[in-house]
């Protein structure tokens, strides 16, 4: 107790140096905590990018291909699916739902998705969340109406009601773009951190109707052409057969499945991977995500090595800060003896030191982030889907909060045994 007594009235009277370590110290703790913390939430939220769907099928190519551009809206489609087996896999009696996706156009770069009304209920991000519309609706029989995702709306400026045009392809400039068949915005969904906040949602019969007339990849020309009320009229008279096959797909990109029980997902896998129909694959979202994010480990690495860095930079910081001292305390050191101290207290005295002033950054550290994740918990998750719980330190977490402890009780051995020896050198008197 005396000796803890003394140490921090020493530190006391060095306390514009002591605070300024321990800030240094409390700042990196923070940033490696930080980095933590948000590494292993964004691989949960990258892990729940689509939650709740039970298979992903598409067209046979690679597991990673087909969750990154049905999930992800990266890349294209090596093919599409047959609308009679998006049919077939929809009556299958596992199905519990099924949602259409339909890829192809953009608008200013941002994808443009055909979907069907079920991508609104059934899809699930993040911890099974479901997609909310901060303003209008879904699209409903019109087939020239566009739900569009938070970052779209946001980045372009679109409201409710306005008009726009999209753009054959997924070039950022296109040359050819449907004009003729302008789309209103009928609503914006919330923002949800993940690739829905950039796509441009539009119906299957809208998918269709902008290429209702194109023969051979192009545009019809003169009478040949089928302009938007056209389209509406076709859209309207459902009960005519031709009318209703005419905005009906033809083929799909990919479907989303979710199926009456988790039991059978593996079973009804192998039934589609062997379709006789045409070549499907199917994959499990969580599989082909977990394999998706090791192919990033290398950089998740480096970042936590960068923090593991900077607190062995503040923890030297701490070390040259008490060596730095031990010249201008040797007058202390000899006081210390002639009252009785043995070389050893000393040597255990710059120990307790070094320990407090780490003890002190540590705290200093956890008290940042959790204050940091106090201010910034709202707008992570509004701008990025990022969900930062305000939880006690995870196991992984006091394990690197008691490594930093090790860490700055193995610097200060080094002052430590500087004071030993000199205490034994310079006795009760100080030799400079």
């Amino acid at each position: 107790m005396h000796l803890l007594r003394i140490a921090l009235a020493s530190l006391a009277n060095r306390r514009f140096i002591a605070l300024l370590t321990v800030v240094a110290i409390g700042l990196s703790v923070c940033l490696l905590l930080a980095v933590e913390r948000i590494r292993s939430e964004a691989r949960a939220s990258f892990a729940s990018t689509v939650s709740g769907t039970d298979l992903i099928v598409g067209a046979r190519s690679g597991s990673l291909n087909l969750l990154l551009y049905s999930v992800f809206r990266i890349g294209n489609a090596t093919n599409n699916i047959r609308w009679e087996s998006y049919e077939a896999l929809a009556r299958h009696p596992q199905v519990k739902w099924s949602v259409p996706i339909s890829l192809g156009d953009s608008h200013r770069g941002y994808r443009v998705m055909g979907t069907s009304e079920g991508y609104f209920e059934h899809y699930r991000y993040g911890r099974k969340q479901s997609l909310r519309l901060s303003e209008g609706r879904a699209f409903a029989a019109d087939p020239f109406e566009v739900v569009l995702g938070a970052e779209v709306a946001r980045a372009l400026g679109y409201h409710l009601d306005q008009e726009l045009v999209l753009a054959h392809g997924v070039a950022r400039v296109s040359l050819v773009k449907h004009d003729d068949k302008p789309f209103r915005v009928v609503g914006i969904l919330a923002r949800t951190g993940t690739p829905v906040d950039r796509t441009l949602h539009i119906s299957l019969a809208g998918m269709e109707a902008l290429h209702i007339d194109w023969q051979s990849g192009m545009p019809a020309r003169g009478a040949a052409r089928i302009d938007a009320e056209r389209v509406r009229e076709m859209a309207a008279c459902s009960e005519d057969q031709l009318c209703a096959q005419a905005l009906q797909p033809k083929a799909i990109t990919a479907v989303l499945l979710g199926l009456n029980s988790r039991v059978a997902t593996f079973g009804l896998q192998r039934e589609i991977n062997q379709y006789r129909g045409e070549p499907l694959l199917a994959i499990l979202p969580g599989v082909a995500l977990q394999e998706l994010w090791s192919l990033m480990g290398v950089a998740e690495k480096a970042l936590l090595l960068v923090s593991l860095f900077v607190v062995l930079t503040g923890l030297v910081g701490m070390l040259t800060a008490i060596l730095a001292s031990l010249n201008e305390r040797r007058r202390e050191m000899a006081i210390l003896r002639s009252v009785g101290a043995r070389p050893w207290h000393l040597a255990l005295l710059l120990l307790l030191e070094a320990l407090l002033l780490t003890l002190a950054g540590i705290l200093l550290g956890l008290t940042l982030l959790y204050l940091g994740i106090a201010i910034g918990q709202d707008p992570l998750q509004a701008e990025y889907g990022l969900y930062l719980p305000l939880r006690i330190p995870s196991s992984y977490e006091l394990t690197l909060l008691g490594g930093i402890l090790c860490a700055g009780l193995t610097m200060g051995l080094v002052p430590a045994w500087r004071a030993y020896r000199q205490s034994l050198a310079d006795g009760l008197s100080i030799r400079l």
